[in-house]
């Protein structure tokens, strides 16, 4: 059966591509005819997944990226926009869990890497993604937000307080879903349309540090990185969503966030001091 050329002529950008649900999305966005861009870490490991998606008849690129150092974050979206291409959806899939310690900035490690630095990313690319519209942000969260009771403005600037990261971990999917809404409230522009979602509990690199007998016993009970990449993919391409702005999704259905994501007051504030924070 021929794959559907359906996003020929489209670009996309996915941050931690060369693995996992990253990988997986990269790889049949291609298949669809986009040209795509991976962003991560390791060319070495990045390297692979290009090679492959170019031997199968796809467009694909490299572009740097740590999103635990700002610094990396604006050279590699001015890297980018340095290019001149068009951007029609940025997915912005890459973060860590089960981590503890700082980012190079000094931001405790899961709402540096899972927040500071998409954020910083993806204004950057905003005026790109206006010229491109109709343009998509798909944010990947968390349910993992639910269980955060808000944000410790103090914490974030502190190295990871818990033996587990796990509570950080939840704030910072919680500031996923929070920048998502404050995009879909008139930040992101005409045109750009944001999304925020639940892969579900997937075994991916994203548990890298937590201890190898844990970690084996965790993912018997995880989605594949095939089942995983569903509702990201069907929020960057799927035209049931094109019209919506600003929500959440589980299993590629609109959820109910938490009740806390109603507080508008806390996600403006969160935009203020992401911006300040990650001024140059």
């Amino acid at each position: 059966m021929t794959q559907s050329k359906d996003l020929a002529g489209r670009t996309m950008l996915v941050t931690g591509a060369n693995t996992g649900i990253g990988r997986v999305t990269a790889e049949a966005l291609a298949r669809r005819g986009a040209r795509v861009w991976l962003a991560s870490r390791s060319e070495e490991k990045t390297r692979p997944v290009i090679e492959g998606i170019r031997s199968a008849g796809g467009s694909a690129e490299f572009l740097p990226l740590d999103l635990g150092d700002l610094q990396s974050v604006r050279v590699a979206a001015q890297t980018f926009l340095d290019r001149g291409e068009k951007l029609h959806v940025l997915v912005n899939n890459a973060g860590l869990a089960g981590s503890r310690g700082v980012t190079k900035q000094g931001f405790e490690l899961a709402f540096g890497t899972n927040h500071l630095g998409p954020f910083l990313f993806t204004t950057m690319l905003l005026p790109r993604l206006r010229e491109s519209a109709p343009a998509r942000i798909v944010n990947v969260a968390s349910r993992a937000h639910y269980r955060a009771k808000g944000i410790d403005w103090e914490a974030v600037r502190r190295p990871t307080a818990t033996i587990t990261g796990v509570p950080e971990y939840g704030v910072s999917k919680l500031a996923n879903v929070l920048f998502t809404q404050e995009l879909a409230r008139g930040r992101a522009g005409e045109g750009v349309h944001s999304y925020a979602l639940h892969p579900g509990v997937v075994a991916s690199d994203v548990w890298r540090s937590v201890p190898w007998g844990l970690r084996h016993l965790m993912q018997r009970f995880m989605l594949t990185v095939e089942e995983g990449a569903r509702t990201q993919l069907w929020c960057a391409t799927s035209p049931d969503v094109a019209d919506h702005d600003g929500r959440y999704y589980d299993d590629s259905r609109e959820k109910r966030p938490a009740r806390i994501t109603s507080d508008v007051g806390l996600a403006k504030e969160l935009w203020s001091r992401s911006e300040a924070w990650t001024a140059a």
